[in-house]
């Protein structure tokens, strides 16, 4: 599957999903905004990731492309492509979808657990995860639920964690992906955002543990390999 990607900052980029697309031999393409790289033909790629980043979905007037990147998401959607967005990626589908993106009552920075919501139209994708897992998170935003959305994860921090539209668009407000240096390279360059709140944890206490890492990435296989599975 050719597999093209969307990158904001040099700090966030794919971590643990890219061993897992070398693997399974998929073409890795990628636009890096933050190299002023030009956006790709729709024919080139099959499958579209949407990565995380320090900027707002409404921080046009700041970061040029914001408004390109918008109706690229929305024309990948259109044409039925298989599309992922994570974190800042998911905020950018919930904006092209018509939902309003704010500011979360508390930010999320750490390790904390995500709950799957049961709905009578629950997908398999979700349904190959866990009842309640740990993933991490960074954000100060959420996003209301788009139109025709299902919304299949919420966590005690942030209600709408993650979303499904027309079986083929998933957006996940958490990350799976994080590596241990990802997240290094997080505090470093962010952190300023780790201000006193109940879901911020100390930069130690997000690097604590390996364990954690591992069974994300697991997560993150299982997630990838259903969709890869539904984009046959």
């Amino acid at each position: 599957m050719r597999i093209h990607y969307l990158q904001h900052v040099a700090f966030e980029n794919l971590a643990a999903i890219e061993p897992w697309a070398k693997t399974g031999r998929h073409r890795l393409s990628v636009t890096r905004f933050h190299e002023n790289d030009s956006l790709p033909p729709m024919d080139v790629f099959d499958w579209l990731i949407v990565l995380g980043g320090p900027m707002n979905v409404y921080e046009e007037d700041k970061y040029f492309w914001l408004t390109d990147e918008k109706r690229f998401i929305e024309k990948a959607v259109r044409q039925g492509k298989r599309v992922l967005g994570i974190c800042l990626g998911a905020q950018l589908i919930a904006a092209v979808l018509g939902a309003r993106v704010r500011r979360n009552p508390e930010k999320e920075i750490g390790w904390f657990p995500v709950e799957r919501v049961e709905t009578r139209r629950e997908t398999e994708l979700f349904e190959s995860l866990p009842r309640t897992f740990l993933a991490f998170h960074w954000h100060g935003d959420t996003f209301d639920l788009p139109a025709g959305a299902v919304h299949t994860a919420r966590s005690e921090g942030c209600d709408c964690q993650a979303f499904i539209y027309t079986d083929r668009v998933v957006a996940l407000q958490f990350h799976l992906e994080t590596t241990r240096e990802s997240v290094e390279k997080l505090i470093h360059h962010c952190a300023g955002d780790m201000t006193e709140g109940k879901f911020v944890q100390r930069p130690e206490e997000m690097i604590a543990s390996d364990e954690r890492f591992d069974e994300a990435h697991r997560l993150m296989e299982v997630l990838l390999g259903q969709m890869e599975r539904d984009g046959e």
